[in-house]
Order: structure tokens, then C-alpha cells, then sequence
């Protein structure tokens, strides 16, 4: 099994949707596209039903992938989180060492991630580099355009 993924009770609900989404109404339509391309004949040379076939393959194969998800995953609330150094779900200050531009980023799961809302993955370079640092503490990682060093300013829910 995977490692666990933190999660927020918002971001679970969703995925309990979206699985249930794709076992019903999504199973239906693809078992329906599947019917309307056998009707049309040979099936050794139905472009439609391998178009189908496959778009079922990979249908089942995110089915599979958000169970797996669903299975590793842990709910976490703002009361669980320990503000005296950065972890999963908190939001931290940061200053870029190079140009000192200050800049607040929120820590989260690879599925909730999203640059412009300013949160990144744990899983992230900067995010591995985070976690676990305390406030004055610098944050160090190496991506191909060089070394980037960011101070933790604060840290909060």
C-alpha cells in the first residue's frame, strides 16, 4: 500500500463523490457507447467500439486509482495540526532568501494541490524541503535551475 494521504474532510467528500460518479453514471455511459458501437457491425473493425473499449480501460483505471487513494487516506482537522513546526495542511510564511520576497503557502496532499491558490504538495521539492522546519529555520532544496533557500517567517493553520 502507498503512503498515507492527508486530507481534508472537503477534499475526501469530493472524492467519495467523484468514485461513486464514475461507478454509476460513468459505468453507464461508457456500457452505452460500448452497445451503440457493437450495433454498428464487425467489431474487428469498429473503430468506435476499440474507442470505447478503451476509453472503459482507462475509466476503470481511475475507479481503481481513487479507491487506492481513498484507502490511504486520513483525515485531518485544523485542532490535529502542530503549528511549532511545518507538517501537512499548514500554512507558512516564507521569505525567498535570493530576492526576499515574502510569499504564504499552504501544504497539502498531492490531489488538493493547485500553484495559483498558493497550495503545494507535500510531495513537492519546496514542500519536502518545508516539512518539519520551525519558524527562523531555512528551507533548502535543488531543482535544475539552480538552489533555491527560503526562511520560515511563520507558521499557522
Amino acid at each position: 500500500m502507498s503512503d498515507l494521504n492527508y486530507l481534508t474532510k472537503e477534499t475526501l467528500a469530493q472524492m467519495k463523490e467523484e468514485l461513486n460518479m464514475l461507478k454509476t453514471s460513468g459505468r453507464a455511459e461508457i456500457a452505452r457507447q460500448i452497445a451503440e458501437a457493437r450495433e454498428k457491425g464487425d467489431l474487428k473493425e469498429n473503430a468506435e467500439y476499440d474507442a470505447a473499449k478503451e476509453a472503459q480501460g482507462h475509466h476503470e483505471a481511475k475507479i481503481a486509482q481513487l479507491q487506492t487513494a481513498l484507502m490511504s487516506a486520513r483525515v485531518l482537522e485544523a485542532k490535529d495540526i502542530d503549528i511549532s513546526k511545518v507538517s501537512v495542511l499548514s500554512k507558512v510564511s516564507v521569505t525567498n532568501l535570493a530576492n526576499k520576497k515574502s510569499k504564504i503557502y499552504q501544504l497539502v496532499s498531492e490531489k488538493e494541490a493547485d500553484v495559483k491558490m498558493d497550495k503545494i504538495s507535500v510531495n513537492s521539492l519546496l514542500g519536502q524541503a518545508l516539512l518539519g522546519k520551525k519558524i527562523g529555520e531555512v528551507a533548502e532544496y535543488t531543482a535544475p535551475s539552480g538552489t533555491f533557500k527560503f526562511k520560515i517567517e511563520n507558521i499557522s493553520i
